[in-house]
């Protein structure tokens, strides 16, 4: 009998707990990240890497510079140094959507729907490579109707996937925040990327949303999918997580299982103060 492959995700069991440690298979790596405003330096991650086919959290206290960290690395803005690759690709320098066509597609803490386009339109649009998006490639029907067709099949199956189908026809503007948060990840999905970040999807979302978002990343990454994401719940982190990187002011302070990261003293001390006393436990 042939032996079942190990999952990626449970290749990290013999990883050691090291920030900017190797990982078995890393599908994005940064090295020397640096950005400053003015005299604050916001970032500067020495190196990271990111496990193909796991979840992991990237967490740490308000302004440790999680979300700078993504707009870097996703080209939304322009790091003072560094460079990192995706796949194997350098992508240091590339605008925004040809990193999303690179495979690598992020979301926000704030959603950004088209709230006066209706939430069909919202995923048909997010399709990569539409023939009837140039000028005159649009004049001839013929050239894009299959595909149209295509990608409105793909944009009915992600609407049933996340719970959507019943607001096909609604705008965007009128969900509620939790089903913008479903709909910004299903969005995000139509553009068939390999690996998807997310700015603090839990927030402001009710706790029956939240259980289902979870579950949808889940089965993401039992699809194969590598997931990032940057959330403050540590009850989010710790049952969802295959590994945990942390940053306070700036840098990589500490990297690991959930386990470990839970009763790591520099985790602990970046978000409670160097003097406060230890919880039994760790983040129990």
């Amino acid at each position: 009998m042939t032996a079942e492959p190990v999952p990626r995700a449970f290749r990290l069991a013999d990883v050691a707990p090291v920030p900017g440690v190797a990982k078995p298979d890393p599908i994005l790596v940064a090295d020397d990240v640096t950005k400053s405003f003015g005299g604050l330096c916001a970032v500067r991650v020495d190196r990271l890497q990111v496990q193909r086919g796991a979840i992991t959290a990237l967490i740490g206290p308000n302004g440790a510079g999680k979300t700078t960290l993504f707009n870097l690395l996703t080209g939304f803005d322009r790091p003072d140094s560094g460079r990192w690759s995706f796949d194997g690709r350098p992508l240091a320098g590339l605008p925004a959507y040809r990193v999303a066509r690179a495979g690598m597609v992020r979301t926000f803490q704030l959603t950004k729907s088209l709230t006066l386009l209706t939430v069909l339109e919202n995923l048909k649009l997010a399709s990569m490579q539409q023939p009837g998006e140039r000028f005159f490639a649009s004049l001839v029907r013929p050239l894009w109707r299959a595909q149209e067709e295509d990608i409105e099949r793909r944009a009915d199956e992600m609407l049933a996937r996340f719970s959507l189908g019943r607001l096909r026809d609604d705008f965007a503007g009128t969900l509620s925040g939790g089903q913008r948060k479903l709909l910004e990840l299903a969005r995000a999905l139509m553009a068939q990327p390999a690996m998807i970040m997310l700015d603090e999807p839990m927030a402001g979302v009710n706790p029956a949303l939240t259980q289902s978002l979870l579950g949808h990343i889940r089965r993401l990454r039992d699809e194969g999918m590598t997931i990032l994401f940057v959330e403050h719940d540590m009850d989010v982190v710790m049952g969802i997580s295959d590994w945990v990187a942390c940053m306070a002011q700036g840098r990589l302070i500490a990297e690991g299982p959930p386990a470990s990261i839970g009763s790591d003293r520099a985790v602990i001390d970046a978000y409670l103060g160097a003097h406060h006393g230890r919880r039994a436990g760790g983040w129990a």
